[in-house]
């Protein structure tokens, strides 16, 4: 990608964070500024944590999944 290509893509994120409202986005893309990316964030997560994530994969590839409307409607009905 050239200079010229990266100074742009600058720009665009740079006027699209100036018109964004949501909180949460702009707590995360602070919360990114300041992340330390030589961290791995698997090595912080707990075993537990790790288990969860790797069964909900073995999950996804195993095409056990439901849509996100459904996610949220079973929340709803809980």
């Amino acid at each position: 990608m050239s200079t010229a290509e990266v100074n742009k893509i600058k720009l665009n994120l740079i006027s699209w964070i100036n018109q964004l409202s949501d909180e949460y986005v702009i707590t995360f893309l602070d919360g990114l500024k300041h992340s330390d990316s030589k961290k791995d964030w698997w090595e912080e997560l707990s075993e537990n944590q790790k288990k969860i994530i790797i069964s909900g994969f073995k999950e996804a590839d195993n095409d056990k999944t439901i849509s996100s409307k459904d996610f949220w409607k079973s929340l709803k009905n809980a």
